[in-house]
């Protein structure tokens, strides 16, 4: 519309209609702040939205990186370091190595190895020849691996020494095409001489392996020297990762995270993280990566973060050692964020020199992978000073969909607000939204959510609302200021130390051994872990002993997923077509 003005009717017809326009826009605005009341209560400077993100890939953020910071350390393992201009030239001669083999844009490189400097080596060297990264758990029975394996289509594995005997027994199995062996102090130069002697022949932590064809990762980085790297056309809508999960049942599903996903998640991150550093003078953020990198929160929390702040990541190679994890946390002059699970905040805080850490600097400390305890943590804001910011997510949303955020003072008792760009529905079992304060399925939608399952259209449509949230199969409220509170898992799922254990793959293990007539796993109240695997069993067989069930478990399945519990019964409760009650199970516990 335009209007003259000339008069001062003319003015005054002006200003009325741009204030109906106003308080038509308000209006609006109010309106979709009661659909997304968590808007109103984010922190001064936090966006709602994600402005398009600078990169279209990950390989273009950690190119600028590599640009920006290359002095910085970027990784420190065992007291060696790398720098970004070392990460640079080793990643890019990893990637070359692997075009070298003439895979095609898009196949899978499985990594299976703990904290090392190889493992961001690798993982960038993948990302940067246009590849897939497949993250495995080193822990993983030979079962577990071969279906991983397979189930991926992998055609490349990566694997630390001490777990080489574990891939041995299935690579007949598997349609493996190239192995890289790594070992322990392959990168830390003369120190990884010492390192390597201890982990063979002191601690013997390397079983008897043979490969007829493998390689050692530094004969691929030399390798890589001789062949030219062609960066790839990778764009945002390229596969990064499958980032195994049992989704919310069944068996593990890989989760295809496009490179947006990760990219949104590391810059959702970012934007909510600044309030906390507003005032403070850092050159340097330093994360204490305890978590390892193949589960998603420090892949994505610790690692790429890390690498798109310039920041330093101090690789924790075996964090159940507590003395040991401790004196290294003595000896840092300062670090940043902390990322952990509750059962590490805990064990950590038990050790007598817990008292003698420095925490002055730290910016957050983020509680994730599983519930984080009152108790804990109380204990942790009185011991630190600093609280631990909870959050939530989940594989599927690479991962983090909800956060405290670094501000508050203390435990909440909620996992905060969902993040800039997230969308966080309250449904029923109808898919009908919930009331505040009604507890329901949480679900998903935003940048970071997957593309869907590998190879399973069928399970990510079921997983999927129509209008495109993500059914996380978690029972939980939102109240009316927006802040999320997990109640339950809707499924049977048990979660032992962060980790995601399915009662049907453990039950379809121990149904394996000729002595059971059936049985029924649950989860059960730990101290040490959140919670632990119980299984109910009635016996075929009356010789049938508590050590025959966890002696052949250990064949079978990887240390936390084994059954802490085992109790013998003349009978399990069912449904009225044969469904064993887990729920019932639970209750009678």
């Amino acid at each position: 519309m335009c209007l003259a003005l000339g008069n001062r009717a003319t003015l005054v017809q002006y200003f009325t209609i741009i204030r109906k326009l106003m308080k038509k826009l308000l209006e609006r605005e109010n309106g979709m702040n009661q659909n997304k009341p968590w808007l109103d209560n984010y922190p001064e400077g936090v966006p709602h939205q994600l402005d398009a993100c600078e990169h279209q890939s990950l390989v273009q953020m950690m190119e600028a990186s590599f640009a920006a910071y290359p002095e910085r350390d970027a990784f420190d393992c065992m007291g060696k370091s790398m720098t970004f201009k070392q990460l640079n030239k080793s990643s890019k001669d990893f990637a070359a190595y692997l075009q070298s083999l003439g895979l095609k844009k898009g196949a899978r490189v499985a990594l299976m190895m703990p904290n090392l400097l190889q493992y961001p080596v690798a993982l960038l060297g993948t990302l940067r020849a246009g590849y897939v990264v497949v993250n495995i758990n080193p822990l993983y029975t030979p079962r577990e691996l071969a279906y991983q394996l397979k189930d991926s289509g992998a055609e490349v594995l990566v694997v630390l020494e001490n777990f080489a005997h574990v891939y041995q027994k299935v690579q007949d199995q598997v349609a493996i095409k190239h192995v890289i062996v790594t070992n322990m102090g392959e990168l830390m130069g003369p120190k990884g001489i010492l390192v390597n002697w201890v982990v063979r022949k002191v601690k013997k932590l390397v079983p008897a392996w043979h490969l007829s064809e493998s390689i050692n990762f530094k004969s691929a980085l030399e390798k890589g020297q001789y062949h030219s790297w062609s960066p790839p056309l990778v764009d945002s809508n390229d596969i990064a990762f499958l980032q195994y999960t049992g989704g919310t049942t069944g068996v593990s599903k890989g989760a295809v995270l496009l490179h947006r996903n990760v990219l949104a998640n590391v810059f959702q991150i970012e934007a909510w993280l600044e309030p906390g550093l507003k005032g403070k003078q850092i050159d340097q953020m330093v994360f204490v990566c305890a978590l390892p990198l193949y589960h998603i929160f420090a892949l994505t929390a610790c690692c790429m973060f890390g690498i798109r702040s310039g920041g330093l990541n101090i690789l924790i190679t075996n964090p159940k050692d507590i003395p040991g994890f401790i004196k290294l946390l003595r000896g840092l002059k300062q670090f940043h964020i902390f990322p952990a699970v509750n059962t590490l905040f805990n064990a950590l805080m038990n050790h007598p020199s817990f008292g003698k850490i420095n925490f002055s600097n730290l910016l957050v400390a983020i509680g994730g992978g599983m519930a984080v305890q009152k108790s804990p943590a109380d204990r942790w804001l009185s011991l630190t000073g600093k609280p631990i910011a909870e959050g939530y997510g989940l594989s599927e949303t690479s991962p983090v969909a909800c956060c405290n955020t670094p501000l508050i003072d203390g435990f909440t008792g909620h996992v905060g607000l969902p993040l800039p760009g997230t969308d966080v529905s309250i449904r029923d079992d109808a898919g009908k939204v919930l009331s505040f304060g009604e507890a329901g399925e949480i679900c998903i939608r935003g940048p970071q959510l997957m593309a869907g399952y590998w190879n399973r259209p069928d399970e990510t449509i079921q997983s999927m609302t129509e209008d495109g949230f993500f059914k996380t199969g978690d029972i939980g409220l939102m109240n009316q200021d927006g802040y999320v509170k997990i109640i339950d898992r809707k499924k049977d799922m048990v979660l032992v130390s962060g980790f995601n254990v399915y009662p049907s793959e453990v039950e379809e293990v121990i149904a394996m051994l000729p002595g059971v007539l059936e049985c029924g796993v649950v989860g059960v109240p730990d101290d040490a872990t959140g919670e632990a695997v119980k299984v109910f069993i009635v016996k075929k067989d009356p010789n049938l002993s508590y050590e025959g069930v966890i002696a052949h478990c250990k064949t079978q399945l990887t240390s936390y997923k084994r059954p802490k519990l085992v109790e013998f019964r003349d009978e399990l409760p069912k449904t009225n077509v044969g469904k064993i009650l887990r729920r019932e199970l639970r209750d009678q516990i």
